[in-house]
């Protein structure tokens, strides 16, 4: 469970009157989405919100092209409306919702995920410019939560990458990322040992191979692995 802690003091009054409606999403139509909608039911009797709708997507977070989804931002939310959503996650990716809570916000929606306690403060008893202040104290808290996953996560995503390709440049897999090798290793050695043996230039052998610079020592580094293990 992910808490955001904001400090308020002073609050009273009333405020909310618009409608609920709840999302969920599931990555395949293998996955139900039962759990999620009962989540988002139990939420909202708790609460004696009247619940008007959940919307259900069947299909990928990797963006926000989706049927239902788009019928419940562009046709049925408006300002004072509430979404519920049963965790953070299943509204998007990180880069691609931090973009859809900057709309929430601009358009005085309001977005409870049920794995993030902040977003579930009853505004019932809270005056209007107060609720306001709060609304927006909580979006801009749940954008910047989710700029950080975004960074976080691209950051893992290189990290990760970087790792992939440095153990490939050890095994040689280059064909792997899309950059095939000019020759097999066991064809390089056979002209490299012609270096070795002093019978011709480094120079010369590259230009007879058509390798640049980079690629022909990456090979020798591996020629001298190759030979290294092999002693072992």
């Amino acid at each position: 469970m992910i808490v955001l802690t904001i400090k308020i003091e002073g609050v009273k009054g009333v405020y909310f009157m618009g409608y609920y409606y709840g999302y969920n999403r599931v990555s395949s139509k293998q996955q139900h989405e039962d759990r999620g909608n009962k989540n988002i039911e139990d939420f909202c009797k708790i609460h004696n919100y009247r619940l008007e709708k959940i919307f259900v997507d069947k299909q990928t977070g990797k963006n926000f092209d989706r049927a239902r989804y788009r019928v419940l931002k562009e046709d049925v939310l408006r300002a004072g409306d509430t979404l519920i959503v049963p965790e953070y996650d299943r509204l998007g990716r990180a880069k691609e919702t931090k973009t859809e809570l900057e709309y929430f916000k601009e358009n005085g929606i309001r977005v409870v995920f049920l794995d993030i306690p902040t977003t579930q403060m009853d505004f019932s008893t809270i005056e209007d410019n107060m609720a306001q202040m709060i609304l927006k104290c909580i979006n801009d808290m749940l954008i910047s939560f989710y700029d950080c996953i975004a960074r976080t996560e691209l950051e893992r995503k290189k990290k990760r990458q970087k790792e992939g390709y440095e153990e490939l440049r050890k095994r040689g897999e280059w064909d792997r990322l899309g950059r095939p090798r000019k020759m097999s290793r066991e064809d390089f050695a056979k002209e490299y040992d012609n270096v070795v043996k002093g019978t011709i230039r480094t120079t010369d052998l590259m230009k007879k191979l058509n390798l640049n610079k980079d690629t022909y020592f990456r090979y020798v580094r591996e020629y001298k692995e190759n030979k290294n293990s092999l002693k072992e």
